[in-house]
């Protein structure tokens, strides 16, 4: 009693498992409330459960991961309560079922906005009018679901999406599901296993245009929640996916038109993989797109801000050239603000509608005494000056075999410090706050990092920086984990009068990014104070005709979170200058049919291969590509242990499975 509700579950029942995320926690039993991780620095006793939205009950909790839908964890409870009811009185005897069936509705996407209120309705009279405590407390659990997590049962009836990837009537595959662009990697990778590789391709090409990018860079949702990683190990799709986009690249692709040519034309703002997919899909739709690009070459963070021994140079620019086969225009070296404004052009140059997609490229400052120093670096702007001059002295004079310490966690932080040992650095550190396993980088660029020599520094925060004009060390103050915050992580908390000193010539903050809106006088749209554009469903900002995607609008993401805003608002902005209206939007694409030719009993046993990668030893002084990727016949046996959920899907729904025959035809 009194002990904090993350104490109970971190500590003493040891946290999630399997590196999962903590969603909620149940309390109470049946007839509790789910609190998320907000609630985790709740004390157990009474009053503060109750206040916070569940019960003391019965003493017992069930702390639930990522991979749980609230809608049909709150139906699970509901169920079981509504069996338990005497029948005695209406409230509890109909009321219980009545929201069952809403929630089922919900759960197999076929429930309104006014569903929802229903929920409320009945809830408030079941609480006010049952006769007992039973039929009083059935609602809890569905009401606290509502109240913390209402935007996973809008989803479930505006979009028929379940994130975690458990309600099956609207969940095809997990692995689609996952995928922040939907893109149908069963049926891909079917056909990779039989060496269709030109129509694999296709089929990712209409959710996802950039194949070759994405199979270097992504995170690959879609491996982290795939089904065979519940038996052994997940399918490497992403590889997959790059050999299959690689063995193509003879074949350069131009995208087909969907619709007749249009006369109007949309202007979009950053040729960042955001932009390019927006005007790759409104130039299918027939518009003429004119892309507007600040920086000399295409591309956006994809070009300055990950590095070559990453991704390669040549694969990116033949993605984009696929874009400009398409019929879309790009102009580099145009900066908004400073060559034209949103005004120029829908008054002088004639666009009918303007798509924002200028990305978060501007690096958050360490705001700390002597952060002017010669010797500091912004992460973003170190990686963009390495990306576009690599090759001149005055970007590498300052690195080589000098002392380099990065602040930070993610992905740029992991970056630089790699960017950094590849251009000369004798030694390289990576500063972080927090522990090991809350660093949001890959958990593959960490464990590369740590083979190349990178020194990592946890629990430790910088406060100041030594020297005169040029930095010659950076002191650090130890951080002790405080209280939870809103991500069920502890907060780092400084530890006073603990403090060291790390000698340093170069110092790279890497601890986030916002969008640089310094081009931003009066013109009418508004932004949030983490200075990402607020826009409505439709992806439309608060001037008519603007409207906005990817970082600016998300915040720091990934290349395939960029890609689905990219396919979302080229939609919405066809459906306004189309009709004039603005539409939540929805990508759809049709649904591949592709049979399984593989007896999966024979690749019951086959285990994932590891992926080669150039030795560490031939690394140093390079930006050389590290991972080499598969082979065919490599490639070909691994997409063979695939499960094909899709088709267990068409068989729960009723669905006829294709005919062999038709596809052999």
């Amino acid at each position: 009693m009194g002990m904090p509700l993350g104490d109970i579950i971190f500590d003493i029942g040891g946290g999630v498992p399997t590196g999962k995320q903590f969603k909620a926690v149940q309390t109470g039993g049946p007839l509790g409330g789910c609190l998320p991780a907000s609630a985790l620095n709740t004390p157990v006793d009474f009053d503060s459960l109750i206040a916070a939205g569940a019960t003391m009950g019965s003493g017992g909790m069930i702390v639930v991961d990522e991979d749980t839908c609230m809608v049909e964890f709150a139906k699970y409870f509901l169920a079981f309560a509504s069996a338990e009811s005497c029948g005695k009185c209406v409230p509890c005897r109909v009321g219980g079922q009545r929201m069952l069936e809403i929630l089922t509705r919900i759960t197999e996407g076929k429930g309104t906005r006014a569903d929802v209120e229903k929920i409320k309705e009945i809830s408030r009279n079941m609480r006010e009018a049952s006769l007992c405590a039973l039929g009083q407390g059935t609602p809890g659990p569905v009401m606290a679901a509502l109240r913390f997590f209402e935007e996973e049962f809008l989803a479930h009836i505006d979009e028929q999406k379940c994130s975690a990837g458990q309600c099956k009537p609207l969940v095809r595959a997990k692995c689609i599901n996952a995928c922040p662009a939907g893109v149908e990697s069963p049926a891909y990778l079917a056909l990779v296993s039989q060496g269709k590789y030109a129509e694999g391709l296709a089929i990712h090409r209409e959710r996802n245009p950039f194949a070759l990018i994405c199979g270097r860079v992504c995170p690959a949702f879609c491996e982290q929640k795939c089904r065979r990683g519940d038996i052994d190990d997940p399918i490497a799709i992403r590889l997959v996916k790059r050999f299959m986009a690689d063995y193509e690249t003879g074949h350069p692709w131009t995208p087909e038109r969907l619709s007749p040519a249009k006369s109007q034309r949309v202007a979009v703002v950053g040729g960042g993989p955001a932009g390019l997919t927006a005007a790759l899909r409104l130039a299918q739709r027939g518009y003429k797109v004119t892309v507007y690009e600040k920086l000399p070459v295409a591309g956006g963070m994809m070009t300055v801000g990950i590095p070559e021994y990453r991704l390669p140079r040549e694969p990116l620019f033949a993605e984009i050239d696929n874009i400009k086969r398409a019929g879309v225009e790009i102009r580099c070296g145009q900066a908004l603000g400073r060559d034209f404004t949103i005004d120029q052009l829908f008054q002088q140059d004639g666009f009918n509608a303007v798509v924002l997609a200028v990305g978060a490229h501007k690096s958050r400052r360490l705001g700390i005494l002597g952060q002017e120093k010669q010797g500091v670096l912004p992460g973003t702007d170190f990686l963009r000056d390495v990306s576009l001059r690599r090759a001149d002295p005055a970007v590498t004079a300052p690195i080589v075999g000098k002392r380099v310490a990065v602040v930070g966690g993610g992905d740029v932080a992991i970056d630089a410090a790699r960017t950094a040992w590849r251009l000369g650095a004798s030694e390289v550190h990576v500063i972080y706050r927090r522990q090991y396993q809350d660093m949001p980088a890959h958990p593959e660029e960490l464990e590369a990092a740590a083979k190349e020599g990178i020194q990592f520094h946890f629990l430790v925060n910088p406060v100041r920086l030594l020297g005169a004009e040029r930095l010659t060390g950076v002191v650090m103050q130890r951080q002790r984990l405080g209280d939870f915050d809103n991500s069920g992580r502890r907060r780092p908390v400084p530890v006073e009068g603990d403090e060291l000193t790390l000698d340093v010539d170069v110092l790279i903050p890497a601890i986030g990014q916002t969008t640089d809106l310094s081009w931003m006088k009066e013109d009418g749209i508004e932004v949030t104070r983490s200075s990402t554009f607020v826009v409505k469903d439709a992806f439309n900002t608060t001037r008519t005709g603007v409207f906005a995607a990817g970082d600016a609008v998300s915040g720091p993401a990934t290349v395939i979170q960029a890609v689905a805003q990219g396919n979302l608002v080229a939609v919405a902005v066809d459906q306004w200058l189309q009709t004039g209206q603005m539409v939540k939007p929805r990508y759809e694409t049709a649904r591949p049919d592709i049979v399984q030719l593989t007896n999966l009993d024979d690749y019951a046993n086959a285990r994932r291969p590891e992926a080669p990668e150039l030795p560490v030893t031939e690394r140093r002084g390079n930006f050389c590509e590290v991972e080499l990727g598969f082979d065919e016949a490599t490639v070909r046996e691994e997409a063979k242990r695939c499960l094909r959920c899709d088709l267990e899907w068409m068989d729960v729904m009723g669905i006829a499975r294709p005919q062999l025959e038709k596809v052999q035809a």
